[in-house]
């Protein structure tokens, strides 16, 4: 299993438009979009843990693609970005 950052999204996305981008690369076993406490504001990233082959697979594929008019961020999750999310968990 493999963790992904998924950066630069819409601050109107949502869950369900995460998955179905996602779930052409396998199963997906959790999706975390962080929100801004008031007024409950998506932050623009989420984290999507999938199988390792699928994951490696989104990220080839969608890294630096547009989806919804942004142009994505999408890679592996590192130490660095960890502590991002370890602080908004």
């Amino acid at each position: 299993m493999k963790e992904i950052y998924v950066g630069n999204l819409r601050f109107d996305m949502t869950v369900d438009e995460l998955r179905d981008l996602f779930t052409s690369f396998g199963p997906i076993y959790s999706i975390d979009l962080y929100t801004e406490p008031e007024p409950g504001r998506p932050h623009g990233f989420a984290f999507v843990e999938m199988d390792a082959d699928g994951a490696d697979a989104a990220i080839r594929e969608l890294d630096g693609t547009e989806f919804l008019g942004r142009t994505l961020k999408v890679e592996e999750v590192r130490e660095q970005v960890f502590k991002i999310h370890k602080r908004y968990r």
